[in-house]
C-alpha cells in the first residue's frame, strides 16, 4: 500500500464502496452520508456534521460544517453530482484550511461508479 493512504483514507474509500454496493447509484447526498457514518464507525471515531468556526479578525463570522470528520484527522464529503469538479475541490480546500486540517476525501455516490478524489491541503 502506498505510503500516502496510511492516513485511513483507503480505509474509508473501501468503506463507501460498501455503502455505494449496498445502497446503489443516484439517490441523494444525506443517505449515502448517514450509510457512510454507519460504515466507518466499525473503525474509526467519526463526527457528522461536525461545525468548524469561520474567523475574520478573530472574530467567529460563521461556520463551515463538512459531511464527516474522521479521527480528527481527515475531512469526507458526500456528493451525489454528475462529477466532482472545481467547485468540490475548491470546498474542500477551504474546509481543509479552516478546519486545519490536511486530507479530505470526496466521494461521488451519483453514478454507477463510485468517484472519489483526495485532497491534500
Amino acid at each position: 500500500m502506498a505510503d500516502k493512504y496510511k492516513d485511513g483514507t483507503y480505509e474509508i474509500v473501501g468503506a463507501a464502496f460498501r455503502v455505494h454496493s449496498a445502497l446503489g447509484s443516484g439517490l441523494r447526498e444525506k443517505p449515502y452520508e448517514n450509510a457512510l457514518v454507519i460504515e466507518l464507525k466499525k473503525t474509526f471515531r467519526v463526527d457528522q456534521q461536525r461545525p468548524y468556526p469561520i474567523l475574520y479578525e478573530n472574530k467567529v463570522v460563521g461556520d463551515c460544517i463538512p459531511d464527516i470528520t474522521v479521527d480528527e484527522r481527515i475531512l469526507v464529503d458526500t456528493k451525489s453530482v454528475t462529477s466532482i469538479g472545481d467547485n468540490e475541490v475548491a470546498q474542500m480546500l477551504n474546509y481543509l484550511r479552516i478546519s486545519h486540517l490536511k486530507v479530505g476525501l470526496i466521494i461521488n455516490f451519483q453514478n454507477a461508479s463510485l468517484e472519489w478524489r483526495r485532497v491534500v491541503r
